[in-house]
């Protein structure tokens, strides 16, 4: 089980008891938007850092097309991924450990820093 999965599953088991239909919902955007946002930054960072080696890889235009694409195969990718079975695995396992949960402020922070760190690498371009 991944680091996504375990973070999957506190923030569906924290909206579980207030919003019971749309839990799955929140958690899945939440995942996306965190997977999306290390990409962003992954791609801020290289985009620096090849344009501080003087390499001419590929135009800004070019660069936003690839990261949308990435993006939306992300979303279809965990709407896929925890849509069906590897929800209810994921449940049947944690269920089981009864492990604590991660902390859900620390969770809801860390796509903003993440983005934060994106956008001061981004200033660097």
């Amino acid at each position: 089980m991944t680091v996504f999965d375990q973070f999957y599953y506190s923030i569906y088991a924290f909206y579980k008891k207030r919003y019971k239909q749309k839990a799955n919902t929140l958690a899945l955007v939440y995942v996306s938007v965190l997977q999306i946002s290390l990409v962003l930054f992954l791609g801020c960072f290289f985009a620096a850092f090849f344009s501080k080696m003087n390499m001419d890889t590929m135009s800004s235009t070019k660069a936003w097309t690839l990261f949308i694409l990435i993006s939306i195969a992300i979303h279809f990718k965990n709407w896929m991924q925890y849509s069906g079975k590897r929800r209810m695995m994921i449940n049947a396992k944690l269920i089981k450990k009864k492990k604590p949960l991660t902390n859900i402020w620390l969770l809801v922070v860390l796509p903003v820093f993440i983005l934060i760190l994106a956008y001061i690498m981004f200033q660097a371009i």
